[in-house]
């Protein structure tokens, strides 16, 4: 069965920080819904991630924040203007598992929630299963069918990358930024070789689908 999309809940109450927010979210595979006050926060369907801005017109955001904490475990993104450290250490020890200063660039809000979900994510599952593929993260055994796949650590981390959320495409950059090295500077050619060496090991050239011009996801499961 294909996992459903991550779903991220953006708290803002500027309009167009919000749009702007979602259509990128959105390009980038996720499924996101914005809100802008606390009270529709709290009143949202439950979701993966959480992005709160902090200058909400019916609160305080660092109330929400713990509010949030105390009946969820999405991991909790703060987005605000305000830098300050007494600001970053209320909103952390309200629960706020990372916190983002405005102005920022889209790229960097990514990283910032790719690395909450895979913090997130450790706890929450060490077996990853799509279809008759089974992944497991703490021994890092992959089976195909029952049958076990033996894989080169690069192999296996490409692999993790894809499966830990399936129905995503996952940019090369991505790709090359959390196996590699995020100042990766070589040739971005060593990754296809990586993916052509999965897909016979895998013994089906779908199970890693390309998608033209922006990356690679795991085939439809079998």
């Amino acid at each position: 069965m294909t996992e459903t999309p991550v779903r991220i809940l953006i708290v803002e109450d500027d309009p167009g920080i919000a749009g702007s927010l979602k259509r990128g979210l959105t390009r980038a595979g996720y499924t996101a819904e914005t809100v802008s006050t606390g009270a529709e926060a709290l009143a949202a369907d439950s979701c993966d991630v959480v992005l709160l801005d902090l200058g909400l017109p019916d609160g305080d955001g660092t109330e929400l924040c713990a509010t949030l904490r105390g009946r969820s475990d999405a991991a909790i993104l703060v987005i605000t203007a305000r830098g300050e450290e007494p600001d970053r250490v209320a909103a952390l020890d309200a629960g706020a598992d990372d916190y983002i200063v405005k102005p920022f660039g889209f790229a960097e809000l990514m990283a910032r929630i790719r690395a909450v979900l895979r913090r997130s994510r450790v706890t929450d599952a060490a077996l990853l299963s799509h279809g008759s593929l089974t992944i497991d993260t703490r021994t890092r055994q992959v089976s195909q069918g029952g049958q076990e796949v033996v894989l080169t650590p690069t192999e296996f981390d490409i692999l993790e990358c894809l499966a830990a959320d399936p129905g995503r495409v996952v940019t090369r950059q991505e790709i090359l930024e959390r196996v590699w090295d995020t100042h990766w500077y070589g040739p971005t050619r060593v990754l296809d070789v990586h993916i052509a060496a999965l897909r016979r090991k895998l013994g089906d050239p779908s199970a890693i689908l390309t998608v033209y011009a922006r990356g690679f996801r795991l085939g439809d499961p079998r």
